[in-house]
């Protein structure tokens, strides 16, 4: 495990994510929830930090931008 520091910003982004807004049915389709909506944000930020979004481990002493995951493995390109 790792830990990382997101910023206000990233940090806004996630809770924004997990916001529930009204909606209407339309053709039988449903918008994803917010829980959807806040897994999608965590592995976007996952991606670009280079960590597994499905290992986050809060480290509530230091505050909510700080967690610990499992750094992503490099992969190696050459054949």
């Amino acid at each position: 495990m790792k830990e990382y520091e997101i910023t206000q910003e990233q940090l806004d982004g996630i809770l924004d994510a997990c916001k529930s807004v009204p909606y209407m049915i339309i053709g039988g389709v449903e918008p994803l929830s917010p829980q959807e909506n806040a897994n999608r944000a965590w592995e976007k930020l996952g991606k670009e930090m280079g960590f597994d979004y499905m290992t986050i481990e809060p480290n509530r002493p230091k505050g909510n931008r700080f967690f610990s995951a499992q750094p992503l493995e490099k992969r190696n390109t050459k054949t």
